[in-house]
């Protein structure tokens, strides 16, 4: 299986969220992964040690280059930074890939608790990226930041879905890692109607990119023709594995395996 998805994202040096993350998702389900690089970050287990952005224009460049000769199949942003970059990335998509599927993850804090979006990004985010987007994925927290409503339970998921939709979006998938309880519950609403996807909740602190993990695989679902709720449900199913069999390393919150192969095409893992 193939096909192909643009990431616009942060790097991650430590290898287990942001770009690097991306292309390992992408790549384990069988897709292609192309990058334009938002943001470099000093990060390990333990947290964000540093940020440095990239230059508006150069990240429009790196998507601009990539469409127009590797094109793409599938969009998906994750870190953005600055409402500068949220507005690049915006104008070189409208003129270039308006029509081409878009996964937006909207980062904003990074496990350790680093904010790695401003209030002014945020707000970027809101008017400009949410009502281009196929679907939005964000935790409790990023949806309560974005809609001012608490979200702690299903019908709140539902509220706040709901509110982010009416920002123009066509389907939101809002996470419920971060509500207490032994199973987590994650749900998708879009035209079709809703779905809520539960599984049993693995304890471990091993779950450092988990939402740019999942982002990318649901955008790898969709650059290879899967219905919205496959490529969820295959997203999903990809990323409880990879919680389930993190390989443990560092001395804060570790990465995934995201060498779990989930497509038809690779070998057993």
């Amino acid at each position: 299986m193939h096909g192909r998805v643009l990431i616009v994202a942060g790097s991650d040096s430590g290898g287990g969220a942001g770009i690097q993350a991306d292309i390992k998702a992408v790549t384990a389900l069988g897709g292609y992964a192309a990058t334009a690089i938002t943001a470099l970050t000093a990060q390990n287990t333990t947290g964000v040690h540093g940020v440095v952005a990239i230059e508006p224009d150069f990240v429009a460049r790196q998507i601009r280059v990539v469409l127009e000769d590797i094109g793409a199949d599938c969009l998906k942003t994750g870190m953005l930074l600055n409402a500068e970059i949220v507005a690049a990335t915006v104008r070189t998509i409208a003129d270039l890939a308006p029509d081409i599927p878009l996964v937006v993850d909207p980062v904003m804090v990074a496990k350790g608790g680093a904010p790695l979006l401003d209030d002014q990004a945020r707000a970027a985010v809101v008017g400009l990226l949410l009502p281009r987007a196929t679907l939005v994925t964000p935790n409790a927290p990023e949806a309560t930041a974005l809609t001012g409503i608490a979200v702690n339970d299903v019908a709140s998921q539902r509220a706040a879905a709901e509110a982010l939709r009416d920002k123009g979006c066509r389907a939101v998938l809002l996470k419920g890692g971060h509500i207490p309880g032994p199973r987590i519950s994650d749900l998708l609403l879009s035209g079709a109607g809703e779905t809520v996807f539960q599984s049993p909740r693995i304890e471990t602190v091993h779950t450092h990119g988990t939402g740019c993990t999942l982002a990318s695989a649901i955008a790898t679902g969709l650059a290879q023709g899967l219905p919205l709720l496959s490529a969820v449900e295959r997203g999903r199913s990809y990323v409880h594995r990879a919680i389930a069999t993190a390989p443990g390393y560092g001395t804060g919150h570790g990465p995934l395996n995201h060498a779990i192969f989930d497509h038809p095409d690779a070998p057993e893992s």
